[in-house]
Protein backbone atom coordinates (compact mmCIF):
# COMPACT_ATOMS: atom_id res chain seq x y z
CA UNK A 1 0.00 0.00 0.00
CA UNK A 2 2.69 2.42 1.02
CA UNK A 3 5.69 1.52 -1.13
CA UNK A 4 5.85 0.82 -4.86
CA UNK A 5 6.46 -2.77 -5.84
CA UNK A 6 8.10 -1.94 -9.12
CA UNK A 7 9.31 -5.42 -9.89
CA UNK A 8 5.91 -6.95 -9.29
CA UNK A 9 4.17 -4.21 -11.22
CA UNK A 10 6.53 -4.65 -14.16
CA UNK A 11 5.81 -8.36 -14.19
CA UNK A 12 2.10 -7.67 -14.04
CA UNK A 13 2.04 -5.37 -17.06
CA UNK A 14 0.17 -6.95 -19.97
CA UNK A 15 2.08 -7.56 -23.15
CA UNK A 16 0.79 -6.71 -26.57
CA UNK A 17 0.90 -10.31 -27.73
CA UNK A 18 0.23 -12.33 -24.58
CA UNK A 19 -3.14 -13.38 -23.19
CA UNK A 20 -2.87 -10.70 -20.47
CA UNK A 21 -3.78 -8.11 -23.10
CA UNK A 22 -7.40 -9.30 -22.93
CA UNK A 23 -7.49 -8.67 -19.19
CA UNK A 24 -6.38 -12.03 -17.86
CA UNK A 25 -4.63 -15.31 -18.56
CA UNK A 26 -7.12 -18.19 -18.69
CA UNK A 27 -4.25 -20.68 -18.94
CA UNK A 28 -2.85 -19.39 -15.66
CA UNK A 29 -6.24 -19.53 -13.99
CA UNK A 30 -6.85 -15.77 -13.74
CA UNK A 31 -10.27 -14.60 -15.00
CA UNK A 32 -10.47 -12.41 -18.11
CA UNK A 33 -11.80 -8.91 -17.50
CA UNK A 34 -14.13 -7.15 -19.89
CA UNK A 35 -13.25 -3.76 -21.31
CA UNK A 36 -16.27 -2.37 -19.48
CA UNK A 37 -15.00 -3.56 -16.10
CA UNK A 38 -11.56 -2.10 -16.75
CA UNK A 39 -13.09 1.23 -17.81
CA UNK A 40 -15.22 1.17 -14.67
CA UNK A 41 -12.07 0.69 -12.62
CA UNK A 42 -10.43 3.64 -14.36
CA UNK A 43 -13.54 5.72 -13.62
CA UNK A 44 -13.24 4.86 -9.94
CA UNK A 45 -9.64 6.05 -9.93
CA UNK A 46 -10.73 9.28 -11.61
CA UNK A 47 -13.46 9.62 -8.98
CA UNK A 48 -10.82 9.40 -6.25
CA UNK A 49 -8.50 11.80 -8.09
CA UNK A 50 -11.28 14.41 -8.31
CA UNK A 51 -10.63 15.06 -4.63
CA UNK A 52 -7.37 16.79 -5.57
CA UNK A 53 -9.31 19.29 -7.66
CA UNK A 54 -11.75 19.84 -4.82
CA UNK A 55 -8.80 20.49 -2.50
CA UNK A 56 -7.69 23.27 -4.84
CA UNK A 57 -11.21 24.73 -4.86
CA UNK A 58 -11.29 24.63 -1.05
CA UNK A 59 -8.01 26.54 -0.89
CA UNK A 60 -9.24 29.10 -3.44
CA UNK A 61 -12.51 29.57 -1.53
CA UNK A 62 -10.54 29.99 1.69
CA UNK A 63 -8.26 32.60 0.12
CA UNK A 64 -11.33 34.46 -1.13
CA UNK A 65 -12.80 34.48 2.38
CA UNK A 66 -15.68 32.14 1.52
CA UNK A 67 -15.46 29.66 4.39
CA UNK A 68 -18.97 28.29 3.85
CA UNK A 69 -18.24 27.26 0.26
CA UNK A 70 -14.97 25.72 1.43
CA UNK A 71 -16.84 23.64 4.01
CA UNK A 72 -19.47 22.50 1.50
CA UNK A 73 -16.67 21.37 -0.79
CA UNK A 74 -15.16 19.61 2.21
CA UNK A 75 -18.40 17.68 2.64
CA UNK A 76 -18.15 16.50 -0.96
CA UNK A 77 -14.61 15.26 -0.36
CA UNK A 78 -15.80 13.35 2.71
CA UNK A 79 -18.48 11.65 0.64
CA UNK A 80 -16.02 10.73 -2.10
CA UNK A 81 -13.50 9.37 0.38
CA UNK A 82 -16.20 7.37 2.12
CA UNK A 83 -17.39 5.69 -1.06
CA UNK A 84 -14.42 5.33 -3.41
CA UNK A 85 -12.88 2.40 -1.53
CA UNK A 86 -16.11 0.44 -1.67
CA UNK A 87 -16.41 1.15 -5.40
CA UNK A 88 -12.77 0.17 -5.97
CA UNK A 89 -13.30 -3.19 -4.29
CA UNK A 90 -16.54 -3.70 -6.19
CA UNK A 91 -14.83 -3.00 -9.51
CA UNK A 92 -11.78 -5.09 -8.53
CA UNK A 93 -9.40 -2.33 -9.54
CA UNK A 94 -6.34 -4.09 -8.11
CA UNK A 95 -6.95 -6.92 -10.56
CA UNK A 96 -8.19 -5.01 -13.58
CA UNK A 97 -5.55 -2.23 -13.38
CA UNK A 98 -2.69 -3.91 -11.48
CA UNK A 99 -0.03 -1.42 -12.56
CA UNK A 100 -1.78 1.54 -10.90
CA UNK A 101 -1.42 2.16 -7.15
CA UNK A 102 -4.83 3.47 -6.16
CA UNK A 103 -3.96 3.33 -2.45
CA UNK A 104 -1.07 5.73 -2.95
CA UNK A 105 -3.26 8.13 -4.91
CA UNK A 106 -5.88 7.95 -2.15
CA UNK A 107 -3.24 8.91 0.42
CA UNK A 108 -2.12 11.89 -1.69
CA UNK A 109 -5.69 13.11 -2.13
CA UNK A 110 -6.48 12.56 1.55
CA UNK A 111 -3.46 14.61 2.60
CA UNK A 112 -4.62 17.47 0.41
CA UNK A 113 -8.27 17.38 1.50
CA UNK A 114 -7.95 16.25 5.12
CA UNK A 115 -4.77 18.11 6.09
CA UNK A 116 -3.44 20.82 3.78
CA UNK A 117 -6.67 22.51 2.67
CA UNK A 118 -8.18 22.58 6.21
CA UNK A 119 -5.03 24.19 7.63
CA UNK A 120 -5.22 26.86 4.93
CA UNK A 121 -8.87 27.41 5.85
CA UNK A 122 -8.00 27.83 9.54
CA UNK A 123 -5.27 30.30 8.60
CA UNK A 124 -7.41 32.45 6.31
CA UNK A 125 -10.29 32.62 8.79
CA UNK A 126 -7.98 33.94 11.53
CA UNK A 127 -8.58 30.95 13.78
CA UNK A 128 -4.90 30.65 14.65
CA UNK A 129 -2.94 32.90 17.01
CA UNK A 130 -0.80 35.59 15.46
CA UNK A 131 2.95 35.67 15.10
CA UNK A 132 5.35 32.78 15.38
CA UNK A 133 2.93 30.70 17.48
CA UNK A 134 0.43 30.72 14.64
CA UNK A 135 3.04 29.47 12.19
CA UNK A 136 4.07 26.70 14.58
CA UNK A 137 0.49 25.58 15.17
CA UNK A 138 -0.20 25.56 11.42
CA UNK A 139 2.88 23.41 10.91
CA UNK A 140 1.97 20.83 13.57
CA UNK A 141 -0.85 19.07 11.64
CA UNK A 142 1.13 19.22 8.41
CA UNK A 143 4.20 17.58 9.91
CA UNK A 144 2.37 15.07 12.10
CA UNK A 145 0.24 13.91 9.19
CA UNK A 146 3.29 13.64 6.91
CA UNK A 147 4.65 11.19 9.46
CA UNK A 148 1.38 9.32 9.84
CA UNK A 149 0.67 8.97 6.13
CA UNK A 150 4.10 7.39 5.68
CA UNK A 151 3.71 4.81 8.44
CA UNK A 152 3.21 1.32 7.04
CA UNK A 153 0.93 0.48 9.98
CA UNK A 154 -1.18 3.66 9.86
CA UNK A 155 -3.98 1.38 8.66
CA UNK A 156 -3.83 -1.85 10.60
CA UNK A 157 -4.35 -5.34 9.20
CA UNK A 158 -7.70 -5.57 11.00
CA UNK A 159 -8.82 -2.29 9.38
CA UNK A 160 -8.39 0.42 11.98
CA UNK A 161 -6.53 3.73 11.87
CA UNK A 162 -3.62 3.76 14.32
CA UNK A 163 -3.43 7.13 16.03
CA UNK A 164 -5.67 10.13 15.42
CA UNK A 165 -6.49 9.70 11.71
CA UNK A 166 -5.69 13.24 10.52
CA UNK A 167 -9.29 14.44 10.55
CA UNK A 168 -8.16 18.06 10.43
CA UNK A 169 -11.03 18.79 8.04
CA UNK A 170 -13.44 17.82 10.81
CA UNK A 171 -11.52 20.04 13.23
CA UNK A 172 -11.73 23.00 10.83
CA UNK A 173 -15.46 22.37 10.36
CA UNK A 174 -16.26 22.56 14.07
CA UNK A 175 -13.88 25.46 14.68
CA UNK A 176 -15.69 27.56 12.08
CA UNK A 177 -19.27 26.42 12.66
CA UNK A 178 -19.02 26.70 16.45
CA UNK A 179 -16.99 29.93 16.19
CA UNK A 180 -14.07 28.70 18.28
CA UNK A 181 -11.43 31.33 18.85
CA UNK A 182 -7.65 31.17 18.39
CA UNK A 183 -6.96 29.89 21.92
CA UNK A 184 -9.41 27.00 21.66
CA UNK A 185 -8.16 26.19 18.18
CA UNK A 186 -4.55 26.23 19.36
CA UNK A 187 -5.26 23.83 22.23
CA UNK A 188 -7.22 21.51 19.92
CA UNK A 189 -4.47 21.38 17.32
CA UNK A 190 -1.79 20.74 19.94
CA UNK A 191 -3.71 17.94 21.68
CA UNK A 192 -4.71 16.18 18.46
CA UNK A 193 -1.17 16.42 17.11
CA UNK A 194 -0.03 14.45 20.16
CA UNK A 195 -2.87 11.98 19.59
CA UNK A 196 -1.49 11.19 16.14
CA UNK A 197 1.36 9.41 17.95
CA UNK A 198 -0.77 7.69 20.63
CA UNK A 199 -1.58 4.12 19.49
CA UNK A 200 -5.34 4.26 19.86
CA UNK A 201 -7.10 2.27 17.14
CA UNK A 202 -9.77 4.42 15.52
CA UNK A 203 -12.65 2.85 13.67
CA UNK A 204 -12.44 2.78 9.87
CA UNK A 205 -16.24 3.00 9.33
CA UNK A 206 -16.38 1.38 5.90
CA UNK A 207 -13.98 -1.47 6.74
CA UNK A 208 -13.80 -2.21 10.49
CA UNK A 209 -15.80 -5.41 10.91
CA UNK A 210 -16.86 -4.89 14.54
CA UNK A 211 -20.18 -3.02 14.71
CA UNK A 212 -19.79 -2.18 11.02
CA UNK A 213 -23.48 -1.59 10.26
CA UNK A 214 -23.91 0.67 13.27
CA UNK A 215 -20.72 2.59 12.52
CA UNK A 216 -21.76 3.15 8.91
CA UNK A 217 -25.18 4.38 10.05
CA UNK A 218 -23.58 6.78 12.53
CA UNK A 219 -21.14 8.02 9.87
CA UNK A 220 -24.02 8.72 7.45
CA UNK A 221 -25.96 10.50 10.20
CA UNK A 222 -22.91 12.60 11.02
CA UNK A 223 -22.54 13.65 7.37
CA UNK A 224 -26.21 14.69 7.45
CA UNK A 225 -25.56 16.70 10.64
CA UNK A 226 -22.60 18.37 8.91
CA UNK A 227 -24.92 19.54 6.13
CA UNK A 228 -27.58 20.65 8.61
CA UNK A 229 -25.14 22.75 10.62
CA UNK A 230 -23.86 24.39 7.45
CA UNK A 231 -27.41 25.22 6.35
CA UNK A 232 -28.01 26.82 9.75
CA UNK A 233 -24.66 28.65 9.83
CA UNK A 234 -23.83 31.14 11.37
CA UNK A 235 -26.49 30.37 14.00
CA UNK A 236 -26.74 26.58 14.28
CA UNK A 237 -29.54 25.27 16.49
CA UNK A 238 -28.25 23.93 19.84
CA UNK A 239 -30.05 20.62 19.31
CA UNK A 240 -28.32 20.15 15.95
CA UNK A 241 -24.96 20.94 17.56
CA UNK A 242 -25.52 18.47 20.41
CA UNK A 243 -26.63 15.77 17.97
CA UNK A 244 -23.58 16.27 15.75
CA UNK A 245 -21.20 16.18 18.71
CA UNK A 246 -22.96 13.10 20.11
CA UNK A 247 -22.41 11.25 16.84
CA UNK A 248 -18.76 12.29 16.92
CA UNK A 249 -18.59 11.16 20.54
CA UNK A 250 -19.93 7.75 19.53
CA UNK A 251 -17.10 7.35 17.04
CA UNK A 252 -14.45 8.33 19.57
CA UNK A 253 -16.02 6.27 22.35
CA UNK A 254 -16.27 3.11 20.26
CA UNK A 255 -12.69 3.55 19.06
CA UNK A 256 -11.32 3.85 22.61
CA UNK A 257 -13.50 0.99 23.86
CA UNK A 258 -12.36 -1.36 21.08
CA UNK A 259 -8.72 -0.39 21.69
CA UNK A 260 -9.00 -1.14 25.43
CA UNK A 261 -10.96 -4.35 24.82
CA UNK A 262 -8.38 -5.53 22.29
CA UNK A 263 -5.54 -4.79 24.70
CA UNK A 264 -7.28 -6.78 27.45
CA UNK A 265 -7.80 -9.75 25.15
CA UNK A 266 -4.14 -9.74 24.19
CA UNK A 267 -3.10 -9.47 27.85
CA UNK A 268 -5.34 -12.38 28.88
CA UNK A 269 -4.14 -14.46 25.94
CA UNK A 270 -0.48 -13.75 26.76
CA UNK A 271 -1.08 -14.57 30.42
CA UNK A 272 -2.68 -17.88 29.43
CA UNK A 273 0.28 -18.77 27.24
CA UNK A 274 2.75 -17.96 30.02
CA UNK A 275 0.87 -20.11 32.51
CA UNK A 276 0.62 -22.97 30.04
CA UNK A 277 4.35 -22.73 29.45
Amino acid sequence: MWQPRRVQEKAALPTATGPASSGGDPAAGSPPFSRGLRLAGAAVHLYTASGSVLALLIVLAALEGDAVTALWLGLVTLFIDGTDGMLARRMRVKETIPWFDGARMDDIVDYLTYVFAPVVLLWTTDRLPGGVLGWVLAALPLLASCYQFCRVDAKTDDHYFLGFPSYWNVVAFYVIVLDIGPTGTAVTLAVLTVMVFVPVKYVYPSRTRVMRSLNLTVAAAWLASYALLLVQYPDPHPVAVVLSLALLGHYLGVSVWLTVAGHRRRTVSADGVQRAG
